[in-house]
């Protein structure tokens, strides 16, 4: 299941550059991880500033 990132996010793109299948992408207003691409690793969760990001 691919984690998500919630409307607390403050679209600083710190977690971009963690992905290493490059799932994240910049929104409106926030980032957002395609369900599809990620692979579920997590590696994300650590790098977000705001705590923003949990397994779906």
């Amino acid at each position: 299941m691919a984690h998500v990132i919630s409307n607390d996010c403050t679209n600083c793109g710190s977690c971009v550059d963690s992905c290493p299948v490059n799932a994240i992408s910049s929104g409106d207003s926030k980032h957002n991880i395609d369900g599809d691409t990620c692979i579920d690793c997590g590696a994300c969760v650590d790098t977000c500033p705001v705590s923003a990001i949990s397994a779906a």
